[in-house]
């Protein structure tokens, strides 16, 4: 939550509040995800920090309409209150937007259960969020952790994934350990590109402030003050889950992600995801969203081939 204490100059404070404060209701009318208080030549405004870069140039325009012509009638001020295109609109009054991503892309949870994902993580500080690939899971998670860096509430985001081939496959391929392991990690680096400018973004991982890493590289660390995600969940063994799960640190928010349909483990070793699931599942302190084939946000025809492969699994069982 960000914070604007804007100062009226130049004008008297009576002109821009409107006679019974019509003009400042009006204000208040058109930022409904904002809280917005006034007093004399002072406005005090709370919420999303684009939402308030935006009222801000909204109140300079009224400022300076009064400073010009002296005076401002109903009809202007609504005038310079309205919201010029799709995205302005979407910004203001889109309740399930998350962050406001590169070139003004908007971010926000698309279905149902995505918006529950959204809800839970604001009420608990480990949260499970499973289901199959191109349901949003990971991009949505990624999406509250750079919310969560902006708005102060931690100082760092760690995202991580099990190397699955790390220790056969990867020997044979050209490079240093960072370059043998980023095609791994590739997804995580594409939803942060989304999100943060390209020198933001470089600047944050230079010093740390956003880290990248394969799950090895949590061990015997503890993570105090940062929103980690876990994604590939289910490619985890026994032993690193509880690794993983065991560095939450203090003021830290963890969110893992995974699909149980989709181990990629040697066969008759157990995955960390299936096993935490059904541990963990009475803890109150931890939350769990479940994901299914209507969620998916890719290409249309994803959905259906989710639903054939479960259809053939399912009956492959039975059998």
């Amino acid at each position: 939550m960000f914070e604007l204490k804007y100062e009226i100059t130049g004008i008297d404070a009576k002109s821009f509040y409107g006679v019974n404060n019509q003009y400042f209701n009006l204000l208040k009318s058109k930022f409904p995800t904002l809280k917005i208080t006034g007093r004399d030549h002072f406005i005090l405004a709370l919420g999303p920090e684009e939402v308030l870069d935006l009222l801000k140039i909204k109140l300079d325009d009224v400022v300076s309409f009064i400073a010009k012509n002296n005076s401002i009638n109903l009809k202007d001020f609504e005038s310079l209150m309205n919201l010029k295109d799709e995205t302005e609109k979407q910004l203001v009054f889109d309740q399930d937007i998350i962050v406001k991503g590169v070139n003004g892309k908007i971010i926000k949870a698309k279905t149902t259960n995505l918006k529950k994902l959204v809800k839970v993580s604001e009420k608990k500080d480990m949260i499970f969020a499973i289901g199959p690939a191109g349901t949003g899971k990971t991009y949505t998670s990624v999406a509250l952790a750079v919310r969560a860096l902006r708005d102060r509430e931690v100082k760092r985001i760690i995202l991580t994934r099990p190397a699955v081939e790390a220790g056969e496959s990867l020997g044979f391929l050209p490079g240093d350990l960072k370059e043998k392991l980023d095609p791994y990690l590739q997804p995580l680096y594409d939803a942060l590109r989304d999100m943060i400018p390209h020198e933001k973004l470089e600047g944050f991982m230079e010093k740390k402030v956003i880290e990248v890493a394969p799950l090895a590289f949590m061990r015997g660390r503890t993570l105090d003050e940062a929103f980690v995600i876990l994604d590939e969940a289910q490619n985890t063994t026994h032993a690193q889950m509880k690794m993983f799960l065991t560095r939450m640190g203090m003021n830290a928010k963890f969110i893992i992600t995974g699909d149980p349909s989709q181990v990629d483990l040697p066969m008759r070793q157990k995955s960390g995801l299936k096993e935490s699931m059904r541990i963990l599942a009475d803890v109150d302190e931890i939350g769990f969203v479940y994901l299914t084939e209507e969620d998916v946000v890719r290409h249309p025809v994803v959905r259906k081939i989710i639903h054939a492969y479960g259809n053939e699994e399912k009956r492959q069982r039975e059998e």
